[in-house]
């Protein structure tokens, strides 16, 4: 009599923990399902999607606004095409908005940050029947920048300013001498003229002279 009730008792909790997971895991996906469906989808194409993943943030101002939600390769473009599921809220955008991947840090995250501007029109999200990335181009961002490596871009920072010094002082002077080449044109030509004016007072003595031993003949 005594196992029979105990074992009845295990039963019931069995059955007690059984429903409280079903019931965790039917509301769990209520929830989500309430979230997806307070999003729309967007498309932004970027050259390099280099450090952000399925589930990166999308900000504006600082605050989660929606997910990366998928991203795949255009072999014909070379390009990322990423699928953003954007709070339903935000839309339509201005078509001058640009997404911007950025960094959180030099040891942080990247996320995705759009910036909103005014253009000549507005982002909607692609109507029932048309695909995103396709040839209406619907729900795209038309501006974008993708990911930087800030190595890379302060080594050909270092690399080019060294390169930018060597020219000019290569271009400023001649040969490795301390006067400019464009001084020493002005110098020559200087002693040149000179020449010239030293010599100018010889010739008209020399003309007055004639002059004169002619005039006494004459006489």
């Amino acid at each position: 009599m005594r196992e029979s009730v105990l074992e009845t008792i295990i039963g019931a909790l069995v059955l007690g923990v059984a429903a409280f997971f079903m019931w965790f895991a039917i509301g769990n996906g209520t929830d989500r399902a309430e979230a997806s469906s307070g999003t729309v989808e967007l498309g932004a194409r970027f050259n390099s999607a280099k450090g952000i993943n399925v589930g990166t943030e999308v900000s504006m101002a600082g605050v989660k606004v929606g997910t990366v939600r998928n991203i795949r390769l255009n072999t014909e473009r070379a390009e990322a095409l990423v699928t953003l599921a954007i709070s339903r809220d935000l839309v339509p955008l201005d078509d001058g908005t640009t997404a911007r991947i950025q960094s959180e840090g030099l040891l942080g995250g990247n996320y995705i940050n759009l910036e909103p501007a005014s253009g000549f029109g507005q982002i909607e999200p692609c109507p029932q029947g048309e695909e995103l990335f396709g040839e209406t181009g619907c729900g795209e961002i038309l501006y974008t920048q993708g990911s930087v490596d800030l190595l890379t871009l302060m080594a050909s920072f270092a690399n080019g300013g060294g390169d930018d010094d060597s020219s000019s002082s290569s271009g400023s002077y001649d040969d490795g001498m301390d006067t400019p080449a464009s001084d020493r044109s002005d110098a020559n030509a200087s002693e040149d003229d000179a020449d010239l004016d030293t010599e100018s007072p010889d010739s008209d003595g020399s003309v007055s002279e004639t002059e004169d031993d002619s005039a006494g003949d004459s006489q």
